[in-house]
């Protein structure tokens, strides 16, 4: 019997499979902490004979090469695409046998890159086909995004990837399992995660690549694309290179009066505690990047590539996860780490803080006319909803706003807290005036605030008294939902 096992990395929204009958197994899209993979296998008593690449990965650094190495299996990547090491080259309708009950029928699928690979899982003896390995192509509801490559190549992609969907839905029977990589909250995936698991036959009943024609999918799938992180310019290079496995010793130790001359010098240094304890206190010049799922896409989308990187963390156990997660997207040195409680907290004079409020709170304060609401999420959720004559700067782009923003103070809100805790800290260490919005958007309304739906109305039952809502400041990189760009001598 084989059993498939799922992997799950849900900082970066992927999973990796590994297959086994229990003779050996296969693995599939591995990340780059490979350690999970070894003890799954050892777990189960089996060794790890082949490993499988779908693609050239955009949104991590891959393991396979250093777990094929490190378990003697072989590794399989597209004989089309150009890579720095020795694999074994693979083509559309190859056939791998795996172990004595298993074999992989390689399927073309390009799409969400030009070389994509599907992998149908087949029982040797009788050629049934269990499941299908999609990687970033026929996703659970939806497909992988088409846009990575380039906007030259995107029109293009779109069409192979509504093909590639249909080619496996023609080729595979209903019910064979459909396992993704992408597709639980990567940006891989072209629009939000569906369902937990599926079927050929599920998918076949519900994805818009199987249920609309291609020009239909094709619009429907453009307009559902957003901004992706800019560290994905640095993925399929480095996995085309080869990474090794990364290092993972523990980085120097180094005291709070360090991390000031750090800061000076241009470095970065990213605080992992709480985002509440961090407004409350910390290093004045360092930035908020609370350690939880979303850590490493954002400091990773943030930080100018190849920027010296310290960190700060309430404990070394959180440090170290935070270093595998950066590993993860290829931010393998770190220039040092400090614990918060032996590096000077609360004992440093020059704590800086900043205050933290609500939706509430900022309803109570929507009178004031020297306020300013900043709005950091991302353009789709936007359009969805925001608060009425609110200024609106994606997060990802307000590094390069900071000194266009209006002085008065700055009160900034995203979705649910994290984004605007990141926003406020470099707001602050800009030396803007700014309180941190922290909450869920979804009770902006109820709070009183002035919220536009995606009609543009302003919720009734949020209007306010006249009056009540947020006149938008000028500044010439702002992105204005309904308004319009400002030269930047009007701040």
């Amino acid at each position: 019997m084989i059993e498939i096992v799922t992997i799950e990395t849900p900082s970066l929204g992927d999973r990796t499979y590994l297959a086994t009958d229990g003779a050996g197994a296969l693995v599939i899209d591995p990340q780059r902490d490979i350690g999970r993979v070894l003890a799954m296998a050892a777990a189960r008593g089996v060794a790890v004979t082949h490993v499988f690449e779908t693609h050239i990965h955009n949104d991590y650094v891959s393991g396979g090469l250093a777990l094929a190495r490190q378990s003697g299996a072989a590794y399989h990547v597209n004989a089309a695409d150009t890579v720095a090491f020795s694999r074994v080259g693979i083509s559309d309708a190859d056939t791998i046998a795996v172990v004595r009950s298993m074999r992989v029928r390689v399927i073309a699928t390009p799409g969400h890159t030009f070389t994509h690979l599907a992998y149908a899982l087949e029982d040797a003896a009788t050629g049934a086909v269990t499941a299908v390995f999609t990687g970033g192509s026929l996703l659970h509801g939806s497909t992988g995004r088409p846009d990575l490559l380039g906007a030259e190549h995107t029109p293009a992609l779109a069409a192979a990837q509504h093909a590639s969907a249909r080619r496996l839905a023609r080729m595979l029977p209903d019910r064979a399992a459909v396992y993704p990589t992408h597709g639980f909250g990567s940006f891989c995936a072209a629009s939000a995660p569906g369902p937990a698991g599926s079927t050929i036959g599920d998918e076949k009943r519900s994805n818009p690549a199987l249920t609309l024609g291609e020009d239909g999918y094709a619009a429907a799938l453009m307009d559902g694309l957003d901004a992706y992180p800019a560290y994905y310019a640095h993925m399929a290079a480095a996995n085309a290179a080869g990474p090794d496995a990364p290092d993972q010793a523990q980085p120097a130790r180094v005291t709070a009066g360090e991390l000031g001359w750090r800061i000076a010098a241009g470095e970065w240094v990213a605080d992992l505690r709480d985002r509440r304890a961090f407004a409350a206190g910390h290093i004045p010049g360092s930035l908020s990047f609370e350690y939880g799922d979303s850590f490493a896409t954002y400091l990773g989308w943030l930080i100018p590539w190849g920027t010296p990187l310290t960190l700060v963390g309430e404990t070394g156990r959180q440090i170290a996860a935070a270093q595998r997660d950066l590993a993860r997207i290829g931010i393998d040195h770190l220039a040092g780490a400090a614990i918060a409680s032996s590096a000077g907290w609360p004992a440093t004079p020059r704590l800086a803080t900043y205050p933290v409020s609500d939706y509430p709170g900022l309803a109570a304060a929507q009178g004031r006319h020297d306020l300013t609401v900043l709005d950091v999420r991302r353009v789709s959720e936007r359009a969805r909803g925001h608060i009425a004559g609110s200024v609106h700067v994606p997060l990802h782009e307000l590094p390069g706003c900071l000194r266009q923003l209006p002085r008065e103070p700055l009160w900034v809100h995203c979705q649910g807290g994290y984004r605007a805790s990141i926003a406020a800290s470099l707001l602050h260490a800009a030396g803007h005036t700014v309180t941190a919005v922290d909450g869920d958007f979804g009770r902006a309304a109820s709070a009183g605030l002035p919220v536009t739906g995606p009609s543009g109305r302003t919720s009734a039952a949020a209007s306010g008294p006249p009056g009540a809502t947020f006149p938008p400041r000028r500044a010439s990189c702002l992105i204005f939902q309904n308004g319009p760009r400002f030269p930047p001598s009007d701040r």
